[in-house]
């Protein structure tokens, strides 16, 4: 069986959150399944990963997008590094930037994409068995496979497409239909969802199945999905909550290069403890305190406009008996008041950006991850924090709900209900009490280490999804 996983994200070339993490984990361990060759097709990006790899040009034509001929280049990564063929597109003018996302011409970006790998699969004679579109960036592959006449040849191919993030949906005008491959008219509707272009509704309607990233965000989206809770509903039939894994063998504190001390099951509580002991010393923080960390974009649904308050309110409330350090960026606002407290308080730590390996080095050190989001699909920072023992602190939703049972029910983290600033406190105030009970601590350590999210049971969920 051949898949294509069709995405604008697959780590470790470009990475924006979770859906590069999946598509650079899920096609790997696919192919360890016996018959399975599973592929990867993103846009190209001018990023170090390009550079440091010998691409070869498997296909050079054009397309028209509206009355513009854009050329269409797809080159192949030689040596296979990432554990399956890696294809990636590139469009001069739209399709050979530096990042994902953030410019103006977005819309005309994805659908150059879609349009550029429906061109080179029927010009080159490649019909897959399944197409595994990813998010609303690829949203319009399944109805131009089965509605326009130029991808005829691919008519026949199985189309599924996966809801990482519903929140994101890729509507735009219908002006954009303009510059879409001729299509039967009579179909429109199709993509239609209240007057709008909505790719993600389109995905819906048109793949033969569809998934989110875990059952709790499936069940979710009936009652709450930017407007699409009836589309959701009335295609439940063809609907399945897959939970993502991890992969173990990036994310395996044993062997992970960019951590400072390695470790085990057997020494992870020392080992954890220098980790500690050095991240507080290089950010001012004091190792003897514990540390809570927030690792993510600052944005609304992470929760993220709540942290200047936990910050305030944590510190004053435990008269600075935690440390607490932040990775993120995202909100201009949310970026101010944070480093304005870390010019305030001794035992509070921001660092801006995107840096995955500070990332790593969080996890191994921290004693426990906050995850106060409003909607979180599937979450993997928490099945991160697991991995290396670090106690999650999650708000009971989504795919957190799935993978994080409170203590008090015989689980390993801590839950609270409502995204709200006391909520939070208050968990963060039952973790004040657990860390200072030393068994209880090191026997979580333990539990959290013990968990299994890797991606072969998941693997094996789509490959029966694709067999059906």
């Amino acid at each position: 069986m051949v898949i294509y996983h069709l995405s604008t994200e697959c780590y470790p070339i470009a990475k924006v959150g979770g859906l590069a993490d999946v598509v650079g984990a899920l096609p790997k361990y696919q192919n360890k399944i016996k018959g399975i060759n599973a592929k990867v097709v993103m846009p190209w990006y001018n990023k170090p990963f390009v550079y440091d790899h010998e691409f070869e040009l498997v296909f050079d034509g054009f397309i028209h997008q509206g009355s513009n001929m854009l050329q269409v280049q797809v080159m192949k990564e030689k040596s296979d590094v990432l554990g399956f063929e890696l294809y990636m597109v590139k469009i001069p003018g739209l399709l050979d930037r530096d990042n994902p996302y953030g410019y103006q011409d977005e819309s005309f970006q994805f659908l150059a994409f879609q349009q550029g790998i429906l061109h080179w699969m029927c010009a080159m004679e490649i019909k897959p068995d399944i197409l595994h579109c990813h998010d609303y960036h690829t949203g319009l592959v399944p109805f131009m496979v089965k509605n326009c006449p130029e991808f005829q040849f691919l008519k026949d191919v199985k189309t599924i497409g996966t809801i990482h993030n519903g929140e994101y949906q890729g509507m735009m005008s219908w002006n954009m239909a303009n510059y879409m491959p001729a299509f039967d008219s009579y179909k429109w509707g199709l993509m239609d969802w209240n007057g709008m272009m909505n790719p993600l509704a389109s995905m819906i309607k048109c793949a033969d199945a569809f998934t989110t990233v875990s059952e709790g965000y499936l069940e979710e989206l009936f009652i709450s999905f930017r407007g699409l809770e009836s589309l959701v509903r009335q295609e439940f039939g063809k609907a399945y909550g897959i939970i993502n894994g991890i992969d173990t063998e990036v994310w395996n504190p044993a062997t992970d290069p960019m951590l400072d001390f390695n470790f085990n099951h057997e020494n992870a509580v020392a080992q954890k403890k220098k980790n500690k002991e050095k991240l507080c010393k290089e950010y001012g923080l004091k190792p003897n305190l514990p540390l809570f960390a927030f690792i993510g974009r600052f944005a609304t649904e992470k929760g993220a406009d709540l942290l200047p308050d936990v910050v305030w309110k944590s510190i004053k409330q435990s008269y600075g008996a935690l440390n607490i350090m932040i990775l993120g960026s995202g909100n201009t606002y949310i970026e101010n008041k944070l480093k304005e407290y870390d010019y305030t308080y001794t035992n509070f730590a921001v660092d801006l950006g995107y840096k995955e390996h500070l990332s790593h080095k969080i996890y191994a050190s921290a004693d426990f991850l906050l995850m106060p989001s409003r909607v979180e699909p599937c979450g993997l920072n928490q099945m991160y924090s697991m991995r290396y023992g670090t106690i999650p602190v999650v708000r009971y939703t989504g795919g957190l709900k799935d993978t994080v049972e409170d203590i008090s029910t015989g689980g390993a983290g801590l839950n609270f209900t409502y995204a709200g600033v006391d909520d939070i406190v208050h968990a963060m105030n039952r973790a004040l009490g657990i860390y200072n009970q030393k068994k209880v601590m090191e026997d979580l350590i333990h539990a959290n280490m013990n968990f299994d999210f890797s991606w072969e049971k998941s693997a094996e969920k789509y490959i029966a999804l694709y067999n059906s």
